[in-house]
């Protein structure tokens, strides 16, 4: 090997090193005001007793020891590297969260400050949670609340766990954004993923009630919300879901359909009970006598409750024109059982205090004259009162 190819081998054999490179390197010497730290360079490259005065941990490090440094100028006057350790954990932290913010990871750490405009969190580097994007954050019933107000609600997260979402990284403006809405969001798609793939159309679940609505109620299965249509909330009729329940009442609930493409649930809550129309042509064979309420005056009859979740119909065509006039919502009757289908939840009935109200009206003496000042709706509506008074 001639001269010239060995001082080759040897010049290609040290590393080459820019401002700003971070790398790898063996501690060479370790003292209280200065770290020599051997990078493959020519000379070996310091870490100054200035950093080191900041880091207490690089004082315990010792020879032999692998490190991470920066290298700030890769060749001083004096022939050395300047490295920098912290800038080195600052650089190795920055990568890591641009790593973690393209895998689109959800991080947990706690809230260590608050401010006006929101919390303060570690995760490596201080980042910043804008209120807007806190879910844990309770929000006042008056918008116009004050700052001060914010701040000390803000303050109440110190201390407390988050699970976050980075949403922004800019390391020229060291600027670090995190969010727990879109965290929140994500774990539950990724929660409702995994729930749609456990439910099986007729399963039992423990609820709670995150919802309620016109049409129905909502209820949360552990991240992933169905809907109970109003219909299926109980076997009685129910005009208004906040009748019968409430936000944060646990519910036992049945699963009556999947839509794994819409992500939808379908989920009942009168099905985790017995049916009351099961056995009922027993209960109530046809023609008994029966009392109920007049729960609904349609324009073909009226809706009777039985007993809970078994009504029955009274159509137009079981009464006389003069009786239907007589009838009114919650009043309490007596009725004949005219017939009863479990399958279809029909049941047929025919009032029997009404024809005999009607009866009664009907067996005035003959030749009774109404007085001059009666009209004769009034002469009909009079023995209506009184027999309502009676059936209270």
């Amino acid at each position: 090997m001639t001269m010239e190819s060995l001082l080759g081998e040897i010049e290609n054999s040290i590393r080459t090193v820019r401002r700003g490179d971070v790398v790898e390197g063996v501690v060479v010497q370790a003292a209280a005001d200065e770290i020599m730290v051997d990078i493959g360079l020519k000379a070996e490259g310091i870490v100054s007793g200035r950093e080191l005065a900041r880091m207490d941990e690089a004082l315990d490090m010792s020879v032999g020891e692998k490190v991470l440094v920066y290298v700030v100028n890769p060749e001083t006057a004096e022939g050395h590297a300047l490295l920098s350790i912290r800038r080195a954990m600052a650089e190795r932290a920055w990568r890591e969260i641009e790593e973690r913010y393209h895998n689109g990871e959800i991080l947990e750490t706690s809230v260590i400050d608050a401010n006006k405009g929101g919390v303060i969190v570690d995760i490596g580097l201080r980042g910043f949670v804008p209120s807007s994007q806190l879910v844990s954050l309770e929000r006042p019933p008056n918008r116009d609340a004050s700052e001060e107000d914010l701040l000390a609600r803000l303050s109440e997260l110190i201390g407390r766990e988050l699970k976050l979402k980075i949403i922004e990284v800019d390391r020229r403006r060291n600027r670090l954004i995190l969010s727990e809405r879109l965290a929140e969001r994500e774990m539950r798609a990724q929660q409702r993923e995994q729930l749609l793939k456990e439910l099986e159309v007729g399963q039992t679940r423990e609820g709670v009630v995150s919802n309620l609505c016109s049409f129905g109620a909502f209820v949360d299965l552990g991240g992933a919300d169905g809907l109970v249509h109003i219909s299926e909330i109980s076997w009685s009729r129910v005009e208004d879901p906040g009748e019968v329940l409430h936000v944060g009442e646990k519910v036992q609930v049945s699963v009556l359909s999947l839509d794994h493409e819409s992500k939808k649930i379908g989920l009942s809550i009168k099905r985790t009970e017995k049916d009351p129309w099961e056995g009922i042509e027993a209960r109530y064979p046809v023609g008994i006598e029966v009392p109920g309420i007049i729960i609904k005056i349609a324009p073909f009859g009226a809706f009777v409750r039985v007993e809970d979740g078994i009504e029955g119909l009274a159509h137009n065509s079981e009464m006389s024109l003069e009786g239907r006039d007589l009838l009114q919502e919650g009043h309490e009757l007596t009725f004949r059982v005219l017939s009863a289908d479990p399958q279809r939840h029909r049941m047929r009935l025919s009032p029997i205090d009404l024809e005999e109200r009607l009866g009664h009206l009907m067996a005035q003496p003959e030749g009774e004259e109404l007085a001059p000042s009666e009209e004769p709706e009034q002469a009909v509506a009079a023995p209506e009162t009184e027999a309502e008074t009676g059936s209270d």
